[in-house]
């Protein structure tokens, strides 16, 4: 299975569904799943249990749930336009590029 081209903290805009044009930045990745967790984005209600040890109160709590990584799109940092990932290999290092604008985007370190 290859990679995904969406890293964690990268700007995305949802292409698809009833949250369509919104914009938010990427919480999680989950690669094994083809998911991404977006910021105010697919927020879904989930009741939430009391903890007889703990202090956490019980009710029906707001999180956001995770989008296929197809239905969301990366926005250039220097565009601003939701744009597809392209890569360019440049001696040992592969960055992502811009299919637009041909900018290079930030890529996530290890």
């Amino acid at each position: 299975m290859a990679g995904l081209n969406i890293h964690r903290n990268d700007k995305v805009q949802v292409l698809t569904g009833t949250d369509a044009g919104k914009q938010g930045r990427v919480l999680r990745v989950f690669p094994d799943k083809d998911r991404v967790l977006v910021e105010h984005v697919r927020i879904v209600k989930k009741t939430v249990s009391s903890k007889s040890g703990k202090n956490t109160k019980g009710g029906i709590a707001e999180q956001e749930s995770p989008l296929h990584v197809s239905n969301v799109a990366l926005v250039c940092t220097s565009c601003g336009k939701p744009t597809r990932v392209g890569f360019k290999i440049e001696g040992d290092t592969k960055t992502r590029v811009c299919k637009k604008c041909g900018a290079a985007l930030p890529t996530k370190t290890k």
